[in-house]
């Protein structure tokens, strides 16, 4: 049988030489030119796998946005009911995964509220084109996060950066928006009836949004001007 040349290894034939590739649980070794691998640097890998499960939840959340919208905009609001159902349900679990498992990045304290908006505010639009919400509110709830958003860009180019923290009038908008949003999903999937709801709801997230609105701008005309 020919030898192999001198300085050189067969990756794939498992020979007693002192340049062969050593195969073990847990452990793989090369040449002196190469590298070790032991249990430690596949403990560390799992370890990231597990620290990116909520990310990557997170992103199947995102990558449901364009499917909600696609369905409403076509009439399939049955089917998107339960998609949005589904992508409320991802938000909860990665949340919990996070906490309960201590698996907190910060990529996913950025992804995640990000995810959130954007399925909100996509599903506004698109019950907006369906006819199922009205233009003005709408208009509002997008006005509001494209004018925070340019606040904050103004914020940072006059070297006076802000950071917007979620108020707790804010949050009351975004449950109403959310549940608004739920409602209507609902009733236009199955016929409930809710017309006189749906009204007040439409009332109630459009003077949130307005107020949510106001206080953002009232605490960055107070930053900015440092009165």
């Amino acid at each position: 049988m020919p030898r192999a040349r001198s300085g050189s290894c067969r990756r794939w034939r498992r020979r007693a030489s002192p340049c062969a590739t050593v195969v073990a649980l847990g452990s793989f070794r090369r040449d002196d030119a190469g590298f070790h691998r032991g249990p430690h640097e596949f403990e560390v890998r799992l370890d990231v796998l597990k620290l990116n499960i909520p990310n990557f939840i997170t992103i199947a959340r995102v990558m449901s946005v364009p499917v909600i919208f696609w369905l409403l905009v076509t009439g399939e609001t049955r089917t998107a009911f339960f998609v949005f159902v589904a992508a409320g349900a991802s938000d909860a679990l990665d949340g919990y995964l996070a906490k309960r498992f201590s698996w907190q990045t910060e990529l996913g304290a950025i992804l995640d509220p990000m995810a959130d908006k954007l399925l909100l505010v996509s599903l506004f639009i698109a019950l907006g084109v369906a006819k199922e919400l009205p233009l003005w509110l709408v208009i509002a709830v997008v006005s509001r996060d494209i004018l925070i958003v340019l606040a904050v860009m103004v914020s940072w180019v006059m070297s006076q950066p802000v950071a917007i923290k979620p108020l707790v009038i804010s949050k009351i908008n975004t449950l109403f928006q959310i549940v608004l949003v739920a409602t209507v999903l609902a009733d236009a999937a199955f016929g409930l009836g809710l017309g006189m709801v749906r009204s007040a709801l439409v009332w109630i997230t459009g003077t949130l949004t307005l107020l949510s609105l106001a206080a953002y701008l009232r605490g960055w005309f107070t930053h900015m001007t440092g009165s």
